[in-house]
């Protein structure tokens, strides 16, 4: 009995190999205990993260911190001395995550540099893969080296240098799914054989403008809306014009016809001014002499072309003359006040095409509004004149009427409500000197002058019969 007591306290092997692997399992839950308290003793040093704190997504800017950080504009960077770390901001246009290493391009407006991030002493893998996981079209944050390029950065415009990052943050995230790709909005409409074939369509470009607003050719179509602006606003300054603000909503159609937007005004009736002409001839009546003045134009006509919008900018002007209403159209032809001119828009036009403009004087009264004065010789023809660019109307005008009885006789002719525009005729009982003046429709010059086949590619957010969004 003794000697199998003695036997029976002997394990077997089948428990030995048990005993084993328990101790090993409970070993590896040791070790993988060890890895999640942050024994870094038994934890791999390839899966340290050495770049934390260089990287990440930034929470939401509410201005809680006045920090001033200098930052470096992108089109500045090739200005900048070579080695020196610099902060710049943008949009991630492209990235290309390729083993140790991420190559990706930042934009910002029309200038686009291109950086780097490699593994290294201070850059891990993590930060790598984090970069090559950023949307496109995100807000980043970036410091880095900016280091002289071998050969030139074609794909982007600054081509000299690029930046070496060692830091990267996410300011404002953009969506996964684009409803445009930039780089195919950037296309050119032109057909290329050789080239990608993919075109973004203007319904699509319209539909989500936000997007389509952000490539260069887009920039510098609103570059030359507001250079062709500040031209007509200097010539007329030069000239002693007054610029003046006239109100939009109005109480009668002050072009006259249907092709005004009424709207409920309080108890009354209102409309959108299809013109500021009552307000520019009011103010010659008030002894101003020349005026100007820029802002939207509404035209409720039911036309879906090329060249029309239901909303467009007017550059008007109106001036009192001693003589005849060929006295503004001379000073209209200046060659450094008209638009187009040789400052802004005639050296091209007339390079390109041989002509500047031409102007198509006296029209039949039928066609022009009410408050256009007829001609003495031919009463069925009005004191007006139309200027044209590459074969466009870009500029309406004519003499206007500055008798009270005849404009009440004329308005009433265009089917228009004297009662509606009352204060306006009145405007002329107390005296008012002969003047004439005309309106150009800023997105129509843009378009010509640039050659674009549709006015609503010179609008920043077209209004047509069909889009009232965004």
């Amino acid at each position: 009995m003794a000697e199998d007591k003695e036997n029976a306290e002997v394990p077997s092997k089948k428990a030995l190999k048990k005993a084993q692997k328990h101790a090993e399992k409970a070993a590896k839950k040791a070790e993988y205990k060890a890895q999640k308290e942050g024994d870094t003793d038994q934890v791999d040093s390839e899966t340290q993260d050495v770049s934390e704190g260089l990287y990440g997504t930034l929470p939401m800017n509410q201005s809680s911190q006045k920090i001033a950080f200098e930052y470096t504009f992108i089109g500045d960077l090739s200005k900048t001395k070579a080695n020196s770390v610099v902060k710049i901001t943008g949009r991630l246009h492209t990235s290309r995550a390729k083993g140790k290493q991420c190559f990706f391009v930042m934009r910002m407006r029309e200038h686009s540099v291109q950086c780097v991030l490699a593994v290294g002493d201070k850059v891990s893998k993590q930060m790598v893969k984090f970069c090559g996981n950023i949307t496109r079209e995100s807000i980043i944050n970036v410091e880095g080296k900016v280091v002289a390029t071998s050969q030139k950065i074609e794909s982007c415009s600054v081509q000299d240098v690029e930046i070496q990052v060692h830091k990267v943050f996410v300011e404002s995230a953009a969506e996964p799914r684009l409803p445009l790709q930039i780089e195919d909005a950037m296309r050119p409409d032109t057909e290329d054989a050789e080239g990608l074939q993919i075109r973004v369509s203007q319904d699509t470009r319209l539909d989500n403008r936000v997007l389509d607003l952000r490539t260069p050719i887009n920039h510098a179509i609103f570059k030359v809306n507001a250079g062709v602006i500040k031209l007509f606003r200097e010539s007329l300054e030069k000239r002693g014009f007054n610029e003046i603000v006239c109100p939009k909503l109005i109480s009668g159609a002050s072009e006259g016809g249907a092709n005004v937007f009424g709207l409920s005004y309080f108890e009354r009736k209102a409309f959108l001014a299809q013109s500021p002409q009552l307000y520019k001839q009011m103010a010659i009546a008030s002894d101003f002499g020349k005026v100007f003045t820029i802002g939207p134009v509404f035209r409720a006509e039911n036309s879906n072309t090329h060249r029309h919008l239901t909303e467009f900018t007017g550059l008007d002007l109106e001036m009192a003359f001693h003589h005849h209403y060929h006295e503004v159209i001379q000073m209209e032809d200046d060659e450094d006040l008209s638009t187009p001119n040789e400052k802004l828009l005639g050296r091209l036009v007339k390079a390109k095409y041989d002509t500047d403009f031409y102007i198509m004087d006296k029209y039949p009264l039928a066609v022009r509004p009410f408050y256009t004065m007829p001609d003495a010789e031919n009463p069925k023809w009005s004191n007006s004149y139309d200027m044209f660019m590459r074969g466009e109307e870009i500029l309406s005008g004519a003499q206007r009427i500055h008798n009270p009885e005849f404009l009440t006789e004329r308005a009433k002719a265009h089917g228009i409500a004297v009662d509606t525009i009352q204060s306006y005729i009145d405007a002329f009982r107390y005296g008012c000197p002969p003047h004439a003046g005309g309106g150009i429709g800023l997105e129509r010059v843009s378009m010509l002058y640039l050659g674009l086949d549709n006015i609503r590619k010179t609008s920043l957010f077209p209004r047509d019969p069909k889009r009232l969004t965004p």
